[in-house]
Order: structure tokens, then sequence, then C-alpha cells
């Protein structure tokens, strides 16, 4: 196995590379792996901000409806780890010198985390039940079955926002799921996303990639 230049190594470190020279078998196309696994990240952040920006809107409008609030959270029983959430946003808001935060800030300000949280068994009675099944107007099974879809999608979307490897994962089968449970949101914006959306193409210069038969971008 060969070795990776100096400068690499100093910059982007051994324990960040090794698994990368693992997969290529030499320096050079475990350098090209490590460029495609940025390039492939990069090709998912349009998708998964639609996936977010979608998911956030449709929960906070069902839960605007049930509560009859703009700030439906003053009235919610959020759990003691959601609470912390929503605080954590709102000082955030308040240290960029948003006081008081409107509710469209606090939305845009809540994590991904929250709002899968919002689907988990903790709230299946107060909020799943009276509301937060509206919106998923496509989904036909279990609150849990698409509880655990959302909760992987949120560690994929992590990983790729905390720079790790997913070039050993299914991504296509990450890719198909990210557009079934936007299907069960919207599929009219399923219809209007593909289209724009490069991880197919991606995916399919995986191996001329590390062969380099395709230079290596991002």
């Amino acid at each position: 196995m060969s070795v990776m230049s100096a400068w690499k190594r100093e910059a982007f470190s051994d324990a960040r590379l090794a698994p990368y020279l693992a997969v290529g078998g030499s320096a050079e196309a475990a350098w090209a792996l490590y460029v495609w696994n940025i390039e492939v990240s990069a090709a998912f952040l349009g998708p998964l901000h639609c996936l977010e920006t979608v998911l956030r809107n449709a929960l906070h409008r069902e839960l605007q409806r049930h509560f009859g609030l703009a700030e439906w959270w003053d009235s919610a029983p959020l759990s003691p780890k959601d609470q912390a959430m929503l605080d954590d946003a709102r000082r955030k808001l308040g240290r960029r010198g948003q006081r008081p935060a409107g509710a469209d800030a606090v939305v845009a300000e809540l994590s991904f985390g929250f709002w899968v949280s919002l689907v988990s068994r903790v709230h299946d009675r107060h909020l799943w039940v009276p509301a937060l099944h509206r919106a998923f107007p496509h989904y036909r099974g279990p609150r849990r079955g698409l509880h655990d879809q959302l909760d992987s999608l949120r560690l994929f979307r992590n990983r790729i926002m905390h720079h790790e490897p997913i070039h050993h994962r299914s991504l296509a089968d990450d890719h198909a799921k990210l557009y079934r449970v936007l299907g069960f949101l919207n599929p009219e914006a399923v219809t209007a996303i593909r289209p724009l959306d490069r991880v197919p193409e991606v995916l399919r210069v995986r191996a001329d990639t590390i062969a380099g038969r395709r230079p290596a971008r991002f």
C-alpha cells in the first residue's frame, strides 16, 4: 500500500485518511475516494435541505392549526429534551439581537433533530394522534416506522454536516429513503426536486473517479 503525501497527512491527519487508504489500496486512489466522498456529500445537501425545510414547515403548520397559536410550543407538552432544544434556539436568536424572536425565526433556527423528535413515541398521544399525522398525508403505516426513517436520515445528515465518511454506505438506499419520506409529505416537491438532484450522477462516476479515469472534484 503506498503512502499518502506528507502535506495531506499533516493537513487532514492520518486518522482521517486511514479508512480511505484501506479501501482505495493506493495513495492516489485513496485521495480520489476522499475527494469523491466530499463530492457526494455536497450533492446530498440540496435534497436534504429540501426535506428538512418541507418537514419543519409541515409540522409547524399542523401544530399551529391544532393549538391555534403561531408559537404553539408555548402550549404543547414538549419533552425536556425538546424544551432544551427550543430554549437553545431562542438563546441563539437573542444573541443575534432578535428579541423577541417571531415564530418564523424560531422555526428556522430549530434543528432537524427537534422536528424528528416530535414524531417520536413520547408524543404519540398529544401531538401525533391529534395533529402531526396530517403532515404526512401520503404515509400509510405505523408512526414508529416513519420515525425510524426520519431518524436514520437525521443521522445521515449529521455525518455529512460533520464531514464524516459516507462512501461505505448504500448511498442509493439513503437517496431512495430521502425521496420516499419527502413523498409522504409532498409528492409535488419530489417531482420538482428530482431534476435538480446531482446524487445519481455522482454515484455513477465513483468507480471512474477512484480509478483515475475521471478527475476527482467537488
